[in-house]
């Protein structure tokens, strides 16, 4: 009887789809980005793109800094569960556990947006909850909105003390991580070693904290293990 190959090695079983997979699990990218790091031609990156959109393994966002730039991110969460399914599409035995969550990892992170106001401090209150050095800072810094304030507390994480800072006081400082969460602020932003990006949306009302609170919930759930990893 002949068996449907699992739907991860369908999608990622292409050496340029691997590839692309590899850069998006360490930043979100531009096309242009991705067809420098891969040395390929844009219309082979783009094909291979839309393949792994089609299959919901990565997202496609506007870039907010420049309209005619599209981001693309990939879905962990996803590829986690067409993985565990991959191996018990062989043998019962061979389905992925899902890992325990890591120990604190004594690692510095930190997190930049353009207003340090909303995002980056969340970021930075989530990283902090779980126990990891982390700090935030902004091309612009502007007062905390007090939606970040509320979407926090609904964490029960008090963020009412938090501060905007800009993002000279860390030039020169060394970070194991130093993530750009809006699209205008990474084309500003010094250089950091180790530097990776988030494009996330600036949230406007309070359901849209509750949403990218959320997603960088999740972000940060498995930059957690990636930290662990480099112990």
């Amino acid at each position: 009887m002949e068996r449907e190959l699992p739907a991860f090695l369908t999608a990622a079983g292409h050496p340029v789809r691997w590839q692309l997979l590899a850069e998006l699990a360490r930043s979100d990218r531009a096309v242009r980005e991705l067809t420098a790091l891969l040395g390929q031609p844009q219309n082979l990156v783009s094909y291979h793109l839309g393949k792994l959109r089609r299959a919901d393994l990565v997202s496609a966002r506007r870039s907010s800094a420049d309209r005619r730039d599209t981001y693309y991110a990939l879905d962990l969460a996803r590829c986690g569960d067409l993985l565990a399914g991959t191996g018990a599409a062989l043998h019962p035995a061979l389905r992925l556990r899902p890992p325990g969550r890591p120990a604190p990892a004594t690692k510095r992170v930190l997190f930049l947006c353009t207003g340090n106001s909303a995002r980056s401090q969340m970021a930075e209150a989530l990283l902090r909850h779980r126990g990891v050095e982390a700090h935030s800072a902004g091309s612009r810094p502007k007062p905390v909105h007090p939606h970040a304030v509320a979407a926090m507390a609904a964490r029960g994480i008090d963020l009412a003390g938090a501060r905007p800072k800009h993002l000279g006081e860390f030039t020169g400082r060394r970070f194991d991580r130093v993530i750009t969460l809006c699209d205008r602020v990474k084309e500003v932003c010094p250089e950091f070693p180790g530097a990776a990006h988030w494009s996330i949306p600036e949230p406007d009302d309070r359901p849209a904290f509750d949403r990218v609170a959320a997603e960088l919930d999740e972000r940060i759930t498995f930059l957690l293990h990636t930290l662990e990893e480099t112990s």
